[in-house]
């Protein structure tokens, strides 16, 4: 059988996960990167198989900044005889300018707080989002064929019209960003009225700023490529707001409590890797914010054989604690449960539905 073979231009974060991915799973991997040394380093860190790109390759993912993605992909197109990919997260515009039936426009809902090659994780699209953006006159073998190569890299494949995308994913991405960056302003603002402010910034602020935590020159290119549609998202939280600072204005507590506890409900309904959400229930586990805390609940869990379908840790306003939010079994909370309760922790259950 042909060895099958892949090009990757851009070997950043997501380039970089692309190619160790296909390559870990017996693809040929070629690598492109204007960055000098970029391609010799990804070689020797075993990312790519070879610099450059394969003309023969069965596929080529472009993965540079968005306002580089269209000339990226028209060279692949010219370059390479495959089906043709980017990762981009904006696409109505790609999708506009490469009107090609080898080409259809992607997105992995992924990353990491790393960065470029020493970020690259052969798994991160496993049991990931990754969004496919095909138009009318997309051709349907090129859109199975990439599709075929994204599932093996383990992600859920969802397809959107690449409008629609743009949309969805200014709301769940690329306002929540500016929202950070806006939240962590303000608290320097005040840090300088209040020093101790930013000591003091633990808890709901760490959670909610983590994301402006990432690489600002990227977020120049998104904002102005996906404008429309962000200052609309924006338009739509301003507006939000405002009934939420009317609502505590005029103390108006039932209003209130609606609010919250609607919000408290579609956070925890929020779709994930779970496929029967009613066979599980959710355990909040109050645990120190150190090293090794979290890795007691998956021993333990291990140890009783106990499936953990998904975890995350909630950190609290008060001091340096948090709430480990475990999704388990619901056959398995009582035998969970007491085993936690026998090594000092204090667990609540709750079903999810």
């Amino acid at each position: 059988m042909t060895q099958r073979t892949a090009n990757v231009i851009g070997l950043g974060l997501i380039g970089g996960s692309i190619a160790i991915g296909l390559r870990q799973r017996g693809w040929r991997v070629h690598g492109d990167d204007t960055r000098p040394g970029t391609e010799t380093r990804a070689v020797e860190l075993g990312v790519i198989d070879a610099g450059g790109l394969a003309p023969d390759a069965d596929i080529t993912f472009v993965a540079v900044p968005v306002l580089a993605v269209a000339d990226q992909v028209g060279r692949a197109l010219r370059e390479t005889k495959g089906v043709v990919t980017d990762v981009g997260s904006v696409k109505s515009m790609v999708s506009e300018q490469c009107d090609d039936p080898r080409f259809v426009g992607s997105h992995p809902m992924a990353g990491s707080e790393l960065d470029g090659l020493d970020g690259a994780d052969p798994e991160m699209f496993n049991g990931a989002v990754w969004v496919v953006t095909p138009v009318p006159t997309t051709d349907d073998v090129t859109l199975a064929k990439i599709t075929g190569v994204l599932r093996e890299l383990g992600a859920e494949v969802v397809a959107l019209s690449p409008d629609r995308h743009d949309q969805v994913v200014a709301v769940v991405s690329h306002v929540p960003h500016l929202t950070a960056a806006t939240l962590m302003r303000l608290a320097v603002d005040r840090a300088e009225e209040h020093a101790p402010l930013l000591r003091l910034a633990a808890g709901g602020f760490r959670d909610m700023t983590r994301i402006a935590s990432g690489r600002p020159d990227i977020w120049l290119d998104i904002c102005a490529e996906n404008r429309t549609a962000i200052i609309a998202a924006l338009d739509e939280l301003i507006t939000g707001l405002a009934s939420m600072r009317e609502t505590v204005a005029a103390d108006d507590r039932d209003a209130l409590l609606a609010a919250l506890t609607g919000a408290r409900e579609a956070r925890t309904n929020l779709p994930g890797r779970v496929v029967h959400p009613e066979e599980l229930v959710e355990v909040r586990i109050r645990i120190p914010d150190r090293a090794g805390a979290a890795a007691e609940v998956f021993t333990l869990a291990a140890d009783l054989g106990v499936n953990i379908a998904n975890f995350e840790v909630v950190h609290l306003a008060e001091g340096n604690r948090g709430v480990a939010v475990v999704l388990i079994d619901a056959a398995s909370s009582d035998v969970f449960k007491g085993g936690l309760i026998a090594r000092g922790f204090k667990p609540s259950i709750t079903a999810l539905t």
